[in-house]
């Protein structure tokens, strides 16, 4: 399979593992991009863009990423720690006053973080036109008690995640979200990575297909897929649906907890700027707070009863564990819905994304061997076995 971009020398194997990916047969379309001290050293793509069409893939093509949108939250509210404006350990009712109410007057912005909080969904069911509207979803989720104490168990908190950072975040900048990254981030990095995609950026957009032989999802009325889905607004993976992960509608809103849409190279570039800087810049984030960042929170069978799937959470962050082994106890990352992956590492200063548009099933193994190859080419040890 050819691809196209390119791969310093010293990291072929990363190259090697990307074209086996497409030989293997496992992808449709795919992009990976590695920094390493802030210079960009691998930045590969290859196939289809659109199944229907035969589109191809290009060097601007970018794509929904799902979760990853935490992670462009994650450093938002880092940034506005590290300059002063946000206590990650005061209530989140200091700087949003109408939260504290029904038992959520102790929960700190590290709860949410750390998908401790005790607010993992929206428990009010809300139509599309009002989780699109932004201010419904923050009434319903001042109104709501947690459900468990907060700080005390975890489950992820798959879109309250976001919106509850993402009120944070207008009350102390007046900027939903989306755009202040936009503001604060990405307009002057450059990078093509969105929450709410531009319309004039979808000619560019690359379409999603579901993986093969994926195992049967749980009940709908779960705990966990009530949150993933938004109390059943937003099927999953309903990738065709007129409110599902192909569709214009959900990826031009703000959905901060899993509507982001972004290139490989633009999350490369992103996490490459909180580990190193790029191109000679500053880093975005401050040595002290990756630190911080990285400290263990939460991880194990989750509060509704999800079995242990070997994921570590710190503060915002998916840490280097059985759930995906990485560089050491420097890196940290965030995983999309069906293999989007986006890593740093300050140790070894590297920034790391991959993107796919065939979505994987069980047993994907996409991301790891190029993870694999990319610890071969840095020096980084080989992962500890897990245990």
């Amino acid at each position: 399979m050819p691809y196209h971009g390119t791969a310093d020398e010293g990291f072929g194997a990363v190259a090697d593992a990307f074209a086996r990916t497409f030989a293997d047969g496992g992808e449709l379309g795919a992009a990976v991009t590695v920094f390493v001290g802030g210079r960009k050293v691998v930045d590969l793509w290859g196939g289809s863009a659109d199944d229907r069409t035969g589109r191809a893939w290009d060097a601007r093509t970018v794509l929904p990423v799902m979760s990853l949108a935490k992670a462009v939250i994650s450093f938002c509210v880092h940034l506005l720690a590290e300059q002063g404006r946000l206590d990650l350990d005061a209530p989140v009712a200091d700087c949003w006053p109408e939260f504290a109410r029904h038992g959520k007057e102790g929960i700190t912005p590290r709860m949410v973080l750390a998908h401790t909080a005790g607010i993992p969904l929206v428990e009010r069911r809300l139509t599309f036109e009002e989780l699109t509207a932004w201010t419904p979803v923050i009434r319903a989720l001042e109104e709501q008690p947690p459900l468990w104490e907060p700080g005390t168990a975890h489950e992820y908190h798959a879109h309250a995640f976001g919106f509850l950072l993402g009120e944070v975040i207008r009350r102390l900048t007046g900027l939903t979200p989306g755009r202040y990254f936009r503001r604060a981030v990405a307009d002057e990095l450059g990078l093509r990575t969105w929450i709410g995609l531009p319309e004039e950026e979808l000619p560019q957009l690359a379409r999603l297909v579901e993986a093969e032989g994926r195992p049967p999802l749980p009940s709908p009325d779960l705990l966990p897929m009530r949150a993933l889905t938004m109390n059943g607004v937003l099927p999953f993976p309903g990738l065709d649906d007129p409110h599902g992960y192909n569709a214009p509608a959900l990826l031009t809103a703000e959905f901060p907890g899993a509507g982001a849409v972004s290139s490989a190279r633009g999350l490369a570039a992103l996490y490459a700027a909180v580990a190193t800087g790029v191109d000679g810049g500053p880093r975005l984030l401050g040595a002290d707070t990756i630190t911080d960042a990285v400290r263990p929170q939460s991880g194990g069978p989750s509060w509704s009863g999800l079995p242990d799937i070997g994921a570590r959470w710190g503060t915002g962050v998916l840490l280097d564990s059985p759930f995906r082994r990485l560089l050491g106890p420097r890196s940290f990352a965030h995983s999309g819905a069906g293999g989007q992956f986006a890593f740093g590492d300050d140790e070894f200063g590297v920034g790391f994304a991959y993107t796919a548009n065939r979505m994987g099933g069980s047993g994907d193994q996409r991301c790891e061997r190029l993870i694999a190859a990319l610890r071969s080419c840095v020096g980084a040890p080989e992962p500890r076995p897990s245990g």
